[in-house]
């Protein structure tokens, strides 16, 4: 099994999901990590909001799920397992796994976008009062091609911690931009932002 996502050589999302190490002890392992990270983006695309949503999900797929994926397992993962490998799975693994998946599914990849979208959104049900009678919120900065209509990476933030404009750039700094047209509003036209070495010098209009 491959041991970074940059090993994985096929195009289809669980040979990415399948470079994601899996940081469990292999004693009492009967799950493979792949396949709980599988369940998992199938099921929250089906409206799973929880791990018991997560373990009917689970259940009432099990039988076409391993036979499709020709695999044997006594039983579907439950909701405890689910809680156990999320407790331990590397999350910086799982958050570069998928936009690099995304980004395999463009013909040429990146090098062939002209413009990315920046949007940020709040995370519906995050907001928080603060003492100073504001609020505080997790959010979520994405770079979206509207063209292809698909995001290619994706970062959320906590506001009391970070700031929408550090996290475009740290999100810029990851990927091969140049000559793509970064469109962004007026938060992310400060002098500062384009004098970072980080941002590759980007173009924001």
């Amino acid at each position: 099994m491959p041991q970074s996502v940059s090993a994985a050589i096929d195009l289809d999302l669980i040979s990415f999901l399948k470079a994601i190490p899996d940081a469990r002890m292999r004693r009492g392992v009967r799950i493979p990590a792949w396949y709980l990270l599988l369940v998992a983006v199938l099921g929250i695309l089906s409206k799973c909001e929880s791990l018991r949503d997560l373990e009917r999900f689970a259940n009432r797929h099990h039988g076409v799920l391993t036979e499709a994926l020709g695999i044997e397992l006594r039983r579907p993962p439950s909701d405890s397992a689910f809680h156990y490998f999320f407790l331990q799975v590397d999350v910086a693994a799982v958050c570069a796994a998928i936009p690099d998946w995304t980004i395999a599914q463009i013909p040429g990849g990146i090098t062939d976008l002209d413009q990315l979208v920046c949007d940020g959104k709040t995370l519906r049900g995050s907001i928080e009062p603060t003492r100073g009678g504001g609020s505080a919120f997790i959010a979520q900065v994405t770079l979206y091609s509207a063209a292809l209509g698909v995001a290619i990476a994706q970062a959320c933030y906590a506001t009391s911690q970070n700031h929408e404009r550090a996290v475009l750039k740290m999100l810029l700094g990851e990927l091969d931009l140049e000559g793509v047209l970064i469109q962004a509003d007026a938060l992310h036209t400060q002098k500062p932002f384009f004098s970072s070495s980080r941002s590759r010098g980007p173009t924001s209009s």
